[in-house]
């Protein structure tokens, strides 16, 4: 395992929320997602949005909000109710945003931060609730793919987050010690599997999230991962 003198030798970043701005990413996704399934049916519409936390007037996730840090499968027994006679893949299929027309919004001077951290010679990774060929698929369209050595997604075999699975399965992959990383996020439940897993928890208020309720659980709260140069060097 590469270990630089307990320095910090790779930083793990979560997707939505931090390194993509969440409710512009998915906000316009989840309005029509829930407009194709439910169609006219006016109530079922209000309800599925209800469920998933979901203002369709604004496009926006309420704080609360399975949906913001939780994994594919917990946004399935979301809908499942709604949808008895849906079969679990068909469910899935809804949510499976169109690569085509799908536009992650990356959030301000990502690819600075990231050729930054690469030139300070730090791995980078993704771990995601999300699914690891979206991962993939998400960093490509930002222009930020050729940074990352590795995405593991809830699908990748080691669980989900707040778990601390995909982060070790992460710090594995990248051939550093988990005391070594940094993981990112915008969520408790990236903050908590970063503790869980050992490793160095912090905080960014890109996602929906507030100062407040991260504070207690990382080693800093930074504005966006556009912090993250400043902080290290301070360090």
């Amino acid at each position: 395992m590469r270990e630089i003198g307990g320095e910090i030798g790779a930083v793990l970043f979560d997707k939505d929320g931090t390194l993509m701005d969440f409710q512009a990413s998915w906000g316009p996704w989840a309005a029509s997602v829930i407009a194709r399934i439910c169609g006219a049916d006016a109530g079922l519409s209000a309800a599925v949005a209800q469920a998933l936390g979901f203002d369709r007037s604004a496009q926006r996730f309420h704080p609360d909000s399975a949906v913001i840090a939780g994994t594919p499968q917990e946004v399935l027994d979301l809908l499942s109710p709604f949808f008895p006679e849906a079969a679990s893949d068909r469910l899935l299929s809804w949510l499976e945003p169109d690569p085509a027309a799908f536009v992650p919004a990356p959030v301000a001077g990502l690819a600075t931060t990231c050729a930054a951290l690469r030139a300070r010679g730090l791995a980078l990774g993704v771990v995601t609730n999300d699914f690891e060929a979206a991962g993939h698929d998400h960093l490509s369209k930002m222009g930020v793919a050729e940074f990352f050595d590795t995405v593991v997604g809830y699908d990748s075999g080691f669980g989900g987050k707040p778990e601390p699975g995909p982060c070790l399965g992460a710090a594995e992959r990248l051939g550093v010690a988990a005391g070594a990383c940094v993981m990112v996020g915008d969520s408790l439940h990236d903050l908590e599997a970063a503790a869980r897993a050992g490793m160095i928890p912090v905080a960014v208020l890109t996602g929906v999230a507030g100062a407040e309720a991260l504070a207690p659980y990382a080693e800093v709260v930074l504005g966006s991962v556009a912090d993250l140069p400043e902080w290290l060097s301070g360090r």
